[in-house]
């Protein structure tokens, strides 16, 4: 036997990226939240994700929306947030971060607009008994 431990007590239920990820996420969420109390621009901002490069070096932030002035707003405060992540976590590096608008919110708006334009033509709308369809 080498001396080697062969117990898994030590190994993570999920890689090291995802749970980095997660802690950043819950990090900026809760530093946003506390910044829109100052910045108005900031109040309909919504953190949906984080995705880190594998040398945390840089962090792309997904948000629910992002209009000119939030984005404007988060870029005066980009320093001021990678800061909070330092102080909040210990990592090698505090990653770069970057905002963008989260692609899966913007997929599922274009869902939702396709939709509420089927049933505004009245072509998705089941006329069969129990559709809740009422008579002419």
């Amino acid at each position: 036997m080498s001396g080697r431990r062969h117990d898994n007590r030590g190994v993570a239920p999920y890689p090291r990226s995802l749970r980095v990820n997660q802690v950043l996420r819950q990090i900026l969420a809760e530093e946003l939240e506390r910044l829109a109390d100052a910045d108005e621009r900031l109040r309909l901002v919504t953190v949906t994700s984080v995705d880190t490069a594998p040398d945390l070096r840089h962090a792309t932030v997904y948000l629910s929306s992002l209009s000119d002035d939030a984005a404007a707003a988060l870029a005066e405060r980009r320093v001021q947030l990678q800061r909070a992540m330092g102080r909040q976590v210990r990592m090698k590096r505090t990653p770069t971060l970057e905002f963008s608008v989260d692609p899966a919110v913007v997929t599922g708006g274009r869902v939702e607009d396709a939709l509420r334009r089927i049933r505004g033509d009245g072509s998705a709308e089941p006329d069969g008994p129990g559709s809740g369809a009422v008579g002419p």
